[in-house]
């Protein structure tokens, strides 16, 4: 069995590991999550709780950036 290939995961400035850009059938694919307040307007002021936090997933061809 082949091993794949890690996706390069990126840190944002605050540490996290909330995005990545792997390549999947030639395509480099970009990801990322944020973590927005309820109201989807801000970001949350606490994103390891789920009470106040809704997360958003973007995913998108890495060219599109």
């Amino acid at each position: 069995m082949a091993k794949a290939p890690r996706p390069r995961i990126d840190r944002t400035d605050y540490g996290e590991h909330n995005c990545a850009i792997p390549t999947v059938g030639g395509l480099s694919i970009s990801w990322k999550i944020d973590y927005y307040d309820p109201a989807l307007i801000f970001l949350s002021d606490d994103p390891a709780n789920p009470e106040i936090t809704s997360r958003v997933l973007t995913i998108m061809l890495a060219s599109e950036y």
